[in-house]
């Protein structure tokens, strides 16, 4: 029998009957599973929970799930939580998209639910390619891929979720990998505690159009040297003996071994998620793990005015200012009128 959590919550308890209907290897089935234990891991009972999502792959998510969920239309995810979050604040609200459904149909939507700062927990499935419909290139496939739509490579330079996110004022981003669970869970569980709209980009892998696209930071020998866990607080730190860290090179950032060419574990970056100004937090979200190691955790984590509550601080104080009584009065008082006769 699976152990209760503190909150009284197991992650069998937002899972249902459904089998997941995933191809076989698929990191979607690994996502899914960090997710009933991060909500177990918060306590939010099923019955407050909604996972909304658009259209593709990761975005059958919801038919897995023992909450309230709708499986809208595409690229329309986060329009539709949006509404739903400013009709019923109380409700936790989890938006599901993938890179082609998130950035390509929905990328205005996506834009627009971060510059608003809509508490929704936005996970970003990021396969660098379309899944559903047989391998297409999407908006975050490399310059030079070759898919079923780019036999002879692409000829565009891709979307960077992150500088996306941070162009629009975000003021939460994490990342995680399919196969770095725990870190992942994490990622989901401070996305959900933040009040505002928070990005959670998974990097994740398409056995069947894309095998091995994130391999050159998922390989487990190649992993401590092309990433970095960002924590709150902590030396930016990493290698496979935890030897090398990040620190400033001017206006950007350079990776060091310590204890070479005079840089000792003072000279160090400290990571502080929730600075107000994004500059450094946009560098170290835009490290590709070729100089420098790719960033995973809570990259940002600033507290700022959200969408929803400020229109029901809005609705509240109109209404008593002017004293509605019902719809036919309000409509009557706000607009100009004529008798026929």
């Amino acid at each position: 029998m699976e152990e209760k959590m503190t909150t009284g919550f197991t992650p069998a308890d937002y899972k249902n009957s459904q089998n997941a209907r995933w191809c076989p290897g698929c990191g979607d089935h690994a996502i899914l599973n960090v997710l009933h234990k991060a909500m177990a891991e918060l306590g939010v009972a099923p019955k407050d929970t909604a996972v909304i999502s658009g259209i593709g792959c990761s975005s059958r998510l919801p038919y897995y799930m023992n909450t309230y969920g709708m499986h809208t239309i595409h690229g329309r995810a986060a329009a539709i939580a949006t509404g739903l979050k400013t009709a019923n604040p109380e409700l936790t609200v989890w938006q599901i998209s993938g890179d082609g459904d998130g950035l390509a149909i929905g990328g205005n939507h996506f834009i627009h639910a971060i510059r608003r700062n809509i508490d929704i927990n936005m996970l970003l499935f990021n396969n660098k390619i379309y899944g559903l419909t047989k391998g297409q290139y999407s908006p975050t496939s490399d310059r030079g891929a070759v898919t079923k739509s780019s036999p002879y490579g692409t000829v565009e330079d891709p979307f960077i979720p992150a500088e996306l996110c941070f162009g629009a004022r975000g003021n939460f981003f994490a990342r995680g990998i399919d196969i770095t669970l725990d870190i992942t869970r994490e990622c989901m569980v401070a996305a959900a505690r933040h009040k505002g709209a928070a990005v959670v980009e998974v990097l994740q892998n398409c056995v069947i159009f894309n095998n091995g696209i994130h391999s050159y930071i998922t390989d487990k020998e190649q992993r401590p040297e092309h990433t970095i866990v960002l924590r709150h607080g902590e030396k930016m730190i990493f290698g496979k003996n935890s030897d090398k860290g990040l620190v400033q090179d001017g206006f950007g950032l350079k990776a060091v071994t310590i204890g070479e060419d005079g840089y000792t574990i003072d000279d160090v970056l400290v990571h502080d998620a929730h600075c107000e100004s994004n500059f450094l937090q946009q560098q170290l979200a835009m490290m590709d793990g070729h100089n420098l190691p790719v960033a995973l955790g809570v990259i940002r984590d600033y507290q700022a005015p959200t969408y929803e509550r400020e229109v029901e601080r809005q609705t509240n104080e109109v209404k008593a200012r002017k004293n509605y009584g019902s719809l036919r009065n309000m409509i009557l008082s706000t607009c100009e009128s004529w008798e026929i006769k």
